[in-house]
């Protein structure tokens, strides 16, 4: 059985949501998995100066879901792919039509 994985947020800066009483993720947000200091991509959290999130879930942020992804400027495309969801810049998945001659 393929165990799956939770991922909370990291990000860049932080932003006061009046409607839910909460810290929401702004800027630049990266995937982080709980009990770890570094983002799936590998970037130091403390050295990076990334706020952590925790009860934010990776897909809530991306923007096509519309939830806590007001104010995120930019998903970190390598967070995004190694966590499922892919970020607006990413590229598109390569498909073989006909591979052979």
């Amino acid at each position: 059985m393929k165990k799956t994985r939770r991922y909370a947020v990291a990000a860049s800066s932080r932003w006061w949501d009046e409607e839910d009483g909460r810290w929401l993720p702004g800027g630049e947000v990266h995937a982080w998995e709980q009990s770890t200091n570094q983002s799936v991509c590998g970037l130091s959290l403390h050295r990076s100066q990334l706020a952590r999130f925790a009860g934010v879930a990776w897909p809530d942020i991306l923007p096509e879901s519309g939830g806590a992804a007001d104010a995120v400027r930019r998903v970190c495309p390598r967070c995004a792919s190694a966590a499922g969801g892919r970020g607006s810049d990413a590229r598109r998945d390569r498909r073989r039509v006909n591979h052979r001659p």
